[in-house]
């Protein structure tokens, strides 16, 4: 079953210029990723430092591999424009409602 992950991000105000570059960078790969279905990114309106990251994921199992490629060799340079821990929250389609 397809599942969608929100990543919250808040980004450092002194590296808000770079950031689209970061973000275009990391996502590349992450859209290109085995069973990524696509990536939506979303700006505060009141924050410009703010940006949740909309993913879509063929499965809980093609997420896993991608979130444990990330902490090791898909390591992006998207941690050093961060203002602190990003969140992670996963959901998947709630049936007959």
């Amino acid at each position: 079953m397809s599942i969608t992950a929100f990543l919250d991000i808040h980004v450092q105000a002194e590296t808000l210029a770079d950031a689209p570059a970061v973000m275009r960078e990391t996502l590349a790969d992450t859209r290109n990723f085995d069973g990524c279905l696509g990536v939506e990114v979303l700006t505060d309106t009141d924050d410009p430092t703010h940006f949740v990251l909309v993913e879509k994921w063929a499965s809980l199992e093609h997420d896993a591999a991608y979130r444990a490629w990330r902490a090791g060799p898909g390591k992006s340079s998207l941690g050093a424009i961060l203002a602190g821990v990003p969140v992670l929250t996963k959901f998947e389609t709630a049936e007959g409602i």
